[in-house]
């Protein structure tokens, strides 16, 4: 079991459902040399401005 958040209070669960809500996965995504969109990612967040 992968360890999951829940988006309305920020907890850490196991479960598939927390405060009735779907949970995220907590793990950020695997890096990638080829990701050929990681700027456009990164101008998504706020921290590359072209």
């Amino acid at each position: 079991m992968k360890l999951k958040k829940c988006v309305v209070c920020d907890e850490y669960t196991l479960k598939e459902e927390h405060c009735k809500k779907a949970t995220v996965s907590a793990h950020p995504p695997r890096f990638s040399r080829e990701d050929r969109y990681w700027r456009e990612r990164l101008k998504a967040r706020g921290v590359v401005n072209d």
